[in-house]
């Protein structure tokens, strides 16, 4: 799954994340409502982990917004807030589950595949861009029919920069996802990586898989 966290506790957000990551999800975190407003706005997500009590935009304003203009991705609200009225609030505003914290990460997990299936928005076991093939269960990426080798970094922005084929990514855009939710630091790591990936999916093709954005970031071609 693609997933989205809204959360702005760091030691819960963190948790999250890791954790995702760890079950082979990829995710997304930001600690403000209006972000995470603006980001179930311009990407599509298998779904989105919200907390109410949000700087920037309250999360159950970030959901009554997302429902009105039409967008769907099943939401799981996750907060201290678990009075039946607050429970009602967030289901009527269109939550499909709700969980009170503190809560078992494995139930969070249960919840968000139930959810998924109910909606029919199951995510794709596979990705396909251009000559490019990424098994996210699996983790087996093959370009143009040869299977490469990745090591578990690599495969994180290389799916990373084909969820979003077609667009830039930043270099902080990579570094957030990969580490932190407010990234800071010095992102040449993120050279090295890319640097390494394109030796591994360009061998044998004349073509360069991922494009480099001058003074900008990448982009992943989106056709062969």
């Amino acid at each position: 799954m693609d997933l989205l966290i809204v959360e702005d506790d760091p030691v819960i957000g963190k948790a999250l994340k890791q954790g995702f990551q760890e079950a082979t999800h990829a995710c997304t975190w930001t600690r403000d409502g209006l972000k995470g407003l603006e980001m179930a706005r311009s990407q599509q997500y298998d779904a989105i982990i919200l907390d109410l009590m949000l700087p920037g935009k309250p999360g159950l304003d970030v959901l009554k917004e997302v429902r009105a203009e039409g967008i769907q991705t099943p939401v799981v609200l996750v907060t201290a807030l678990g009075s039946v009225e607050e429970r009602v609030a967030g289901l009527t505003a269109g939550a499909d589950d709700y969980l009170v914290k503190p809560f078992a990460f494995a139930e969070l997990l249960a919840r968000l595949d139930a959810v998924c299936r109910r909606s029919g928005n199951r995510p794709a076991p596979t990705m396909q861009t251009g000559d490019l093939s990424l098994d996210l269960a699996t983790r087996r990426v093959v370009r143009s029919g040869v299977e490469i080798e990745l090591t578990p970094t690599e495969f994180s922005v290389l799916e990373f920069l084909a969820r979003h084929a077609g667009q830039l990514v930043t270099r902080k855009m990579l570094c957030e996802h990969l580490w932190e939710s407010d990234w800071e630091g010095a992102t040449n790591v993120i050279e090295v990586h890319i640097n390494r990936l394109r030796g591994k999916l360009d061998k044998g093709s004349s073509k360069s898989l991922i494009q480099t954005v001058r003074g900008r970031g990448y982009a992943i071609r989106a056709t062969p």
